[in-house]
This record gives structure tokens, sequence and C-alpha cells, in this order.
């Protein structure tokens, strides 16, 4: 409570000195009357992302083992879309379409380590040519995690090691730009957080986790559940079967301590998430920014003994996106009935700002979803693995498809949320998979794929 009072007294002393010094000096002027009500002046963006967040690892959505004040803080400012899917559950895909609005075969990145097709425009030179102030801070992976360089973006300074020892550094380099910029255009500041990828590092060092010898056991009581569907495993596609990183080996206790470890790294990435929004606020551009926060992919979490991600399963598939601007969202809502995908931040983006999207952009604005405006949507949405597995995901079913591969995987979604039961050869379930199957076909014939770009190593 002492802390939404701070907020709220800190918000009232900028309100009333937006156009005093302070404002002037930065270079920031109008406030919310010209864009909240007037919407003549362009919003600025606070594109927040990090790695390998869970979508039900944040406390407002319903985790009490973890606590995001921060995170929340997004949410209760906006809206939260529930049914929000990865394009491709892996780094440097997931990342390709956020700066394009394109799949992964649309990108040329496939894989990690690719760069993005010069063919295909970028978000950063995109929203430069048209008039915005494009900063970058963090991790990027496109195809080098920390670059010096990104076209289209100015890039601070940053670093290389864990997301323990980095994530702080982007905190804070976006904190100095938002204190000191200058310039009288609208911004684009995207920061790149690495929590709570940490934890792969903690999967990785299992060994000393054994089950005589437990570290800190006085944590005992306090310790997550294990997932009901830990030890579950339906029939599986042979590229998932054998891809997975799936530790059957591991004892409840060392999933309730691995779990634990997580919520740990999803707290560290809360209090910079935090101190984002209060430079935002100290300095009066909150009301005036569009505040977006998402992860590209997903964590195992235990789930079907999965750490990681990879897979079209829902811990590695679905992801937080909570879109935020105070006085023009409904604030605190959660959207169960859009289903909606990483392509879809490009287009909502260029939509607010006013600027004509790129050609050829495969996602849609979220704009009137987000304004609680009437508009038809989609019926499904896809997510893609290395240029040859599929997944099609409609209100009701997960439909999963790999190529010469006799097992296909069809999961009610509604019935069996923690997936357990593949349905495909269930003879009551054949219309619905060649439904599914008409989806995915008409899918793929309708994107435009590009070159594959090249690996990159370092």
């Amino acid at each position: 409570m002492r802390k939404k009072q701070q907020l709220v007294t800190r918000r009232g002393f900028m309100k009333a000195s937006a156009l005093g010094a302070g404002a002037l000096a930065s270079g920031i002027g109008g406030g919310k009357a010209a864009f909240g009500i007037g919407k003549k002046k362009r919003p600025n963006f606070a594109f927040i992302t990090c790695d390998q967040l869970l979508l039900d690892a944040i406390s407002a959505h319903g985790c009490s083992y973890v606590r995001t004040p921060n995170i929340d803080r997004v949410f209760h400012q906006g809206i939260s879309f529930v049914e929000s899917h990865s394009t491709c559950p892996v780094c440097s895909p997931a990342r390709s379409s956020w700066f394009t609005g394109c799949m992964a075969c649309e990108t040329g990145v496939v894989s990690n380590k690719r760069a993005i097709n010069a063919s295909v425009p970028t978000m950063g030179t995109w929203f430069r040519q048209n008039g915005y102030e494009t900063v970058y801070s963090g991790k990027h992976h496109l195809p080098f995690a920390y670059p010096t360089e990104i076209k289209g973006f100015t890039v601070l300074p940053n670093g290389r090691g864990q997301g323990d020892l980095l994530d702080p550094i982007t905190s804070r380099n976006c904190e100095a730009y938002l204190r000191n910029r200058r310039s009288k255009a609208p911004f684009v500041l995207f920061a790149g957080f690495v929590q709570p990828h940490d934890i792969c590092y903690y999967a990785m060092f299992w060994q000393a986790m054994t089950p005589e010898k437990l570290p800190f056991p006085e944590l005992a009581g306090q310790l997550p559940p294990v997932p009901p569907n830990n030890r579950v495993f339906p029939r599986e596609p042979k590229p998932l079967a054998e891809g997975a990183l799936r530790y059957k080996f591991l004892s409840d206790d060392q999933w309730r301590y691995y779990l634990y470890a997580y919520y740990r790294m999803v707290e560290m990435l809360d209090a910079d998430v935090g101190r984002i929004l209060d430079t935002l606020e100290d300095t009066g551009l909150l009301e005036d920014t569009i505040v977006i926060f998402t992860s590209d992919h997903g964590e195992g979490a235990g789930r079907h003994a999965h750490v990681e991600k990879w897979y079209p399963y829902e811990e590695s598939v679905k992801v937080p996106l909570i879109v935020s601007c105070p006085e023009r969202f409904a604030s605190g809502r959660k959207d169960y009935r859009h289903l909606v995908s990483g392509i879809d931040i490009m287009p909502t983006m260029c939509d607010f700002a006013g600027i004509t999207p790129p050609p050829q952009m495969t996602g849609r604005s979220l704009r009137p979803v987000l304004e609680d405006r009437p508009t038809e949507w989609r019926e499904f949405v896809a997510a893609e693995w290395y240029w040859a597995g599929w997944m099609i995901r409609t209100e009701q079913f997960k439909y999963v498809w790999f190529p010469d591969d006799p097992i296909e995987q069809l999961f009610d979604m509604t019935a069996d949320p923690w997936e357990t039961t593949n349905l495909f050869d269930q003879t009551e379930y054949a219309g619905i998979l060649k439904d599914h199957r008409r989806l995915l076909n008409d899918w793929e014939a309708s994107l435009s794929r590009v070159e594959l770009s090249p690996v990159v190593k370092g």
C-alpha cells in the first residue's frame, strides 16, 4: 500500500511540473492532453522484453510463489493477453518476429544466431525513417546476443555475461537515456532483459542436487508444487521425442528447488522492469508512453519433465504479452478471447504511431482489441520449429505436425489444458484433425518465405 501511495504522489508532482524547467530541459512537452485526449502527439514506446518467462510465472496471473509488483504494475495499467504465443519458442526466431511482424520462415531466422534477411524491413529502421528516436539496450540475438551495432537503433553499451550481471546494466542504461534525452521526437526504447534465462545454467548442474543433499533444507515447506503433468508423456512426433530436454530422473524435491530458483530469477527481472517504470513516471513520460512487456518463449518448468524451451507444449510456446498506457486502455483486464502472437507487436506499434506498416507483414494490429472496439479476429495462431514442424492453435484445439512423421498431435485445450492426451488417431476427432490440417496447409501457402540467413559463430 505504501508503494502505491508513493507512486500516486510522484505522478501528481510530475503532472504539476510537466511544463516546467525539467520538462523543457529534456525536450519533452505536451503531456497527457496531447496524446490521451487530443491524440495529436505520437506516443512513445517502451518495449520491455525478457527471455524464458512462463505465462503464469507472474503474481498478477495468479502465481503465489513469486512476487512481481512491477510487472503487475504494467498489468494493472493495461491489458494482458492470456492467449499469447511465441511464433517459434527459440530466442532468435521469436525475436525476429517482434521486429518485423513476420514469421521466422519469412525473416530467414529459423534458428539461433541468424540475422534477419536484408529484404525484410525492421522496427528500428522503419520507425527511425518515420521520425522516431530509436534506442536499444540489452539482449538482441539477431545474430549476436549483445551487439555494438543494430541497424536502425542507437545501441547503448552493455557488455557480456548472464542475466544476473547484465540486466541491471540494461535497466540503468534505459534510466540514463530517459533522464538525459534532449530530442523532441517520440522514442522507441527497447530493453532486452535476459532473466529468467539463467535457469538454464541451474539445470546444467542438476548433479549437485542429489536427493541426499538438497540445498537449503529450511525452505522445504515453502517450495512450489510439482506440476500435475510432470510425469505425463503423450505420444509425440520423433523430432519432439528425441530433441526434448526432458529430465525424467529428477525427484519431486529437485523439481521443487528448481522452480524455487526460477521464481527468484523472475523476481530479479521484476526489479529491473521497475527501474524503467519508475523512470518513466519520474520524468513525466509514462502517460505518453505505450509500454509493451513480453517474452520470446516460455520455460519447461518441469511440465512433461521439460526444462528450457523448444517444444509446442504450453510451457514453451505460451508467453506473457501485456500492453499498457495509463488512461488510454482499460486497466487490469485479462483478454482470454483473442489468439495473439509475437507477429502482432510491430503492426500494433505502427498503428498507434500513425505509420504505414511495412508491406507483407503477417501480423495484425492489436489496437482495436486494446481499445475495446468491435473487430473481426483470426481463427488461429501458428508457431513453427526449424522450418519443418508447425503448431496450429484454434480456440479449443492445438494441432502439431512434423513432415514425414506418422504421429501428429491434437489436444483439446479446454478439456485437457495440461496436454496429457494426444487425440490425433481417435475416430471421433477425425473431422477436427482434417480441419486443422487444412488450416495449416492454407497458412503455409500464404507465407512469403525468404532465403535462410547463414548461422553466425561467436
